[in-house]
This record gives structure tokens, sequence and C-alpha cells, in this order.
């Protein structure tokens, strides 16, 4: 077998693990809390010895930011590659449906999240300052340059970005409540259309913006 075909192997096989031991961690952290879930239960819930689990992360609190790192990255993922020659509404448009199809398809993560904030953010606030800090100036320049073209309304856009997590999340965050108040037992797959479109209305007429008549979708 030929070098590049091992090292791909065993980047496969690395890469196959890491996600395992991923998906057990918010599972169980999810569940049980950043102090009721041990390595050795994440290990056991992953189907792999618990070395296998510090290879690929060295403790608790480094597996514990892993998981936040992948929840925020695909979150991230309806603002990617955007620039300023895109049209506001669009982007807005698809960035809210992908916000509310997340927190209807993985209400875990988004539960998880809102938990790790609540407290204060103790095991995330290095993170937060890191990675989220620089990912949300670029985005609010972006806004801020659609602003300043006359293409949107003046507002400051953090607060819309904002906005627009707190009204996606919350579908996620107390989906009991929701479910209880509709009189439904789970979501439905037109519950995303309808949330979608509800909150693209309130945000995009807030900024002067009307709903795209065919807003692409983002291929992330």
């Amino acid at each position: 077998m030929s070098e590049p075909i091992k090292k791909n192997k065993k980047e496969a096989t690395r890469e196959k693990n890491q996600q395992l031991i991923l998906t057990a961690a918010e599972k169980l952290f999810s569940q049980l809390g950043y102090d009721g879930a041990s390595m050795s239960m994440i290990a056991q819930e992953a189907e792999v010895p618990k070395a296998n689990v510090l290879y690929y992360f060295k403790n608790k609190d480094n597996l514990y930011e892993a998981v936040f790192d992948r929840i925020i990255v695909t979150w991230n993922l309806g603002l990617k590659d955007i620039s300023v020659d895109d049209d506001p509404a669009e982007v807005l448009y698809n960035y809210i449906k992908s916000k509310v199809t997340l927190a209807i398809s993985q209400s875990m993560q988004s539960r998880l999240f809102a938990t790790e904030i609540i407290r204060g953010a103790p095991y995330l606030q290095g993170y937060m300052r890191k990675n989220t800090r620089p990912w949300m100036r670029e985005k609010c320049q972006i806004l801020q340059a659609w602003m300043d073209a006359g293409k949107m309304d003046q507002i400051d856009p953090s607060h819309l970005l904002f906005s627009i997590w707190a009204n996606s999340q919350y579908y996620a965050d107390f989906q009991a409540e929701v479910l209880l108040l509709l009189n439904k037992l789970e979501y439905e797959d037109s519950d995303i259309e309808g949330i979608t479109h509800s909150i693209a209305q309130i945000t995009l007429k807030g900024v002067g913006l009307s709903i795209p008549d065919n807003p692409n979708e983002n291929s992330d």
C-alpha cells in the first residue's frame, strides 16, 4: 500500500473517531452538564477506549471546547463567504432559514450552548474572544457597508445579529413551551418555512428590506 493511501486511511480513521467522541460528548454534556459528564462516560457512549478520548482531546476542557467549536462552526455556515456585493435581503433570509432549520433539527446543541452562556460562559470566554469576536466584527462590517450604501436602513449591526439569534434559537431553547402553546407534540417540516417567513418578515421589514422572491439556498 502506498504512503499517500496509508495516510488518507489514517486521517479518515482519525476523523471518524473524533466525530464519534464529539457526538457522544455533545449528548452527555447536554444531558448531564459539564460537571456531570466524565471522560469515562463519554468513552463508553462513543464505544471507544478512554485512552482514545484522551489521545484526541487531552482533557475535558479541551473536549468541551471542541464540542462548542463544532456547534458554532455549523451555526456560522449561514453567513459564510458573504460579501458587500451580495443582496442583503437574500443573505439575511437564507441566514434566518439556516438558523431556524438548525434550531429545530439540532435543538440539543442550542440548549447546551444556552446553558453554558447562562452560567456566564466559564469555559467559553477565551474561545469567544479568540474566535467569535473576529467573526462577528467581519460580518458587522459587511452589514454596515450595506447600510452605508443605502441598501438597508441604519441599525447597530451587532444588535441585528443578536435579534436573529434570539428569534431563531428560541424555538430550540424553549421548545417545550412553543409546542405546548401550539398544541403540538413535535415540530413538523412545514414549521421551518412558517417560522422562517415570520422571523424574516419582522427582521427584514425592520431594516427596510422585503422578502426576496426567490432566495438562493446557501450551498453550505
